[in-house]
């Protein structure tokens, strides 16, 4: 049996919403084997990160290099990096291993809103790790970061989209679910733009949404759906995974990555 694979690189969430145990869970449920790459630890909860614990660069190092040199990934996914360092590494061996598929979800607050990206980290990530990627898919407030662009309007969607996608040379996932729209996002992809409606689902609990739609486009662009299939596809899953209502935690709980799951083993 052989399956389509792609690597997370990414943090850990120690209570399973986001980051790497997201990641994992939402390739595993849209049907290509998951493997990882660990920037950082994180203590963290629905309610919070009270600690962080980066990588050392030569640990993340060999992590990347364990995985490419036996099971070498269908695509990429890159979630928090912590430091301007790890960042350095890893587009360094993207470039070495010619990487493909590569999906950044530009990770610098959780939820939450707790910080989970150093100062000098993000122009590291726009100068080192944008131009290797395939797609970047930042929300609202990562979107006005990397353009330095304020975004107030569906227009304001347009014109930032365009000027990362430009600069950068890569295509670019703007999510509107920021009160712009109600969860529309826009692709701007080789000059053409395509809007992705989305119907807002009532639902608090939206902790990992970001971890989750990137590693959901990664899989889908892993087994050779083009972008914007891979985009619509993924829109669809995360909506069914908010739609099925889990309810944990005391903050903004997490999503059930698994509400398609069914097995004699989960009964």
């Amino acid at each position: 049996m052989k399956l389509k694979t792609a690597l997370s690189i990414a943090g850990s969430d120690s209570c399973g919403g986001a980051g790497i145990q997201a990641d994992i869970k939402t390739m595993t449920m849209n049907g290509v084997y998951a493997m990882s790459a660990i920037t950082a630890l994180t203590a963290q909860n629905t309610t919070g990160v009270s600690a962080i614990q980066a990588s050392t660069p030569e640990f993340l190092k060999a992590q990347i290099d364990a995985v490419f040199e036996d099971i070498r990934p269908d695509a990429v996914k890159i979630g928090m990096i912590f430091s301007s360092e790890l960042i350095r590494v890893i587009a360094e061996r993207l470039d070495f291993y010619q990487a493909i598929n590569v999906v950044v979800d530009p990770v610098m607050l959780a939820t939450s809103g707790s910080k989970l990206m150093r100062t000098d980290a993000v122009s590291a990530l726009v100068g080192e790790l944008l131009p290797r990627a395939t797609l970047v898919t930042p929300n609202i407030p990562e979107a006005e970061v990397l353009s330095g662009m304020p975004v107030e309007t569906r227009e304001d969607m347009l014109s930032v989209a365009k000027y990362i996608g430009e600069r950068y040379g890569c295509a670019v996932l703007l999510k509107g679910g920021h009160s712009i729209n109600d969860a529309n996002d826009l692709l701007y992809s080789d000059g053409t733009y395509r809007w992705f409606y989305g119907k807002r689902i009532d639902n608090p609990n939206t902790h990992g949404t970001g971890c989750t739609l990137s590693s959901a486009i990664a899989s889908n662009l892993a087994k050779g759906y083009d972008l914007a299939e891979s985009v619509k596809r993924a829109k669809d899953y995360i909506s069914d995974a908010l739609a099925a209502m889990l309810d944990l935690g005391q903050g903004s709980g997490p999503m059930n990555h698994a509400f398609d799951l069914n097995s004699r083993f989960t009964k």
